[in-house]
């Protein structure tokens, strides 16, 4: 027997069948902006993804990685040195994020 407390709110099913994180991903709607900065250096931006339901350095440290560029992370936005907007598209897939939930500016 399942006690309601195991139950989740966002699906109504046992905690144990889901991952809420995996779930919150889907739902999320991501956008994804370059802008120019000092010396015309270009910063991709990557808006719109709760902290409280991914883990953000876990994500961070792997598009950097996986970009080979710096970033940071800060006031709810992701950033990464250089354009990387296709790319940056492409690892959002692969970490479970919904393709038609992420909008290219």
């Amino acid at each position: 027997m399942v006690a309601m407390d195991d139950i989740t709110k966002l699906t109504g099913l046992p905690e144990e069948i889901f991952l809420d994180e995996e779930i919150k991903k889907e739902t999320q709607i991501v956008k994804i902006r370059v802008v120019k900065r000092k010396f015309g250096k270009e910063v991709t931006l990557i808006e719109g993804i709760d902290e409280r339901d991914v883990d953000i350095k876990s994500l961070l440290k792997t598009l950097k990685h996986k970009l080979a560029c710096g970033g940071s992370y800060k006031d709810g936005v992701i950033e990464l040195q250089g354009n990387h907007k296709e790319r940056v598209k492409e690892l959002l897939i692969k970490e479970g994020f919904n393709p038609d939930n992420i909008e290219i500016e």
